[in-house]
């Protein structure tokens, strides 16, 4: 079954890499060790030149990932200051350090007003912003992380950097 994006690219989807380019986007959990993998991996890919977009949406898989909702809040907090992708790689870059007060450090070590970034994690706006990611993800057949789409349609191939360089160019 091909699965396709049910959510189009919105101006409140995080987004880096070269507009106009191929898309890729990534419905993953922080907490997720094979999220973090595809994250290095995508990474790297960018990193060497390659050109194209990748949007990241939040999907945390609360029943298994007790940390992941907190880690998706932490980002879209940090967002609020404009450090979304900083965020974003230090929270795998260190998944294993994803409790309330390793969350804090993170911020502060990304020079964020600590007061905001607090505000900002207990805020409902913050929060809807998650939720309406899970349901993009819901509605366009997601059932686990990281799950990507290549221009709209599902890719279930392999993740290494070879394949994924052949997709995306």
């Amino acid at each position: 079954m091909i699965a396709h994006l049910a959510e189009p690219l919105g101006a409140d989807d995080h987004v880096r890499g070269t507009i106009g380019g191929r898309q890729l986007v990534v419905y993953g959990d922080f907490e997720c060790p094979y999220t973090a993998a595809a994250m290095r991996t995508v990474g790297e890919l960018l990193a060497s030149g390659a050109s194209f977009q990748l949007v990241f949406r939040h999907f945390p898989l609360r029943d298994i990932h007790p940390h992941a909702q907190a880690a998706s809040l932490a980002a879209e907090a940090a967002a609020q200051q404009g450090r979304f992708w900083e965020m974003h790689d230090l929270l795998f870059r260190s998944q294993r350090q994803l409790e309330a007060a390793d969350l804090r450090r993170k911020a502060e070590r990304l020079g964020l007003d600590l007061d905001r970034f607090a505000a900002y994690q207990g805020d409902p706006a913050v929060a809807a912003r998650v939720e309406r990611d899970v349901a993009s993800g819901e509605r366009s057949g997601v059932d686990g992380t990281p799950s990507l789409f290549v221009d709209g349609m599902r890719y279930r191939g392999p993740r290494d950097p070879n394949s994924l360089a052949r997709v995306l160019s």
